[in-house]
């Protein structure tokens, strides 16, 4: 069994900054990657970004991916810490939302990550 715990969400202002952390407990070699999921209120959960547990490959998102794909969204590892996190930059009030840290088998659709933390709520508002 796998146990996730987000951290550092927050209010923001639009254009600023945030970071957010995923430290994961448990057999996490049953899962193949970690990923971000973000459910804003009335709307379907998305997924924003995933790492390979094994390789750290990453994925991102159309919605999160600024000019010319650069992502403003950056997903990175620290195995040291079993600890995962979410860079959030140029942060714009649509990205307002919980956000949720899962494990699971890649990509970005729920469907395929089967643990699951508690979230935390990140808003983005003047």
């Amino acid at each position: 069994q796998v146990q996730l715990v987000e951290s550092g969400g927050g209010l923001v202002q639009p254009g600023t900054s945030l970071r957010l952390s995923c430290v994961v407990s448990g057999f996490i070699l049953d899962y193949t990657a970690i990923a971000w999921f973000r459910q804003a209120p009335g709307k379907e959960r998305e997924g924003v970004s995933c790492i390979s547990v094994s390789d750290g490959r990453t994925h991102y998102a159309d919605s999160v991916k600024g000019r010319f794909t650069i992502s403003r969204f950056t997903i990175s590892r620290d195995n040291t810490k079993n600890a995962v996190y979410l860079q959030m930059n140029s942060l714009k009030p649509e990205d307002s939302a919980v956000y949720y840290c899962a494990a699971g088998f890649g990509g970005l659709q729920p469907a395929d990550f089967g643990s699951w933390g508690q979230g935390t709520q990140v808003t983005v508002s003047s």
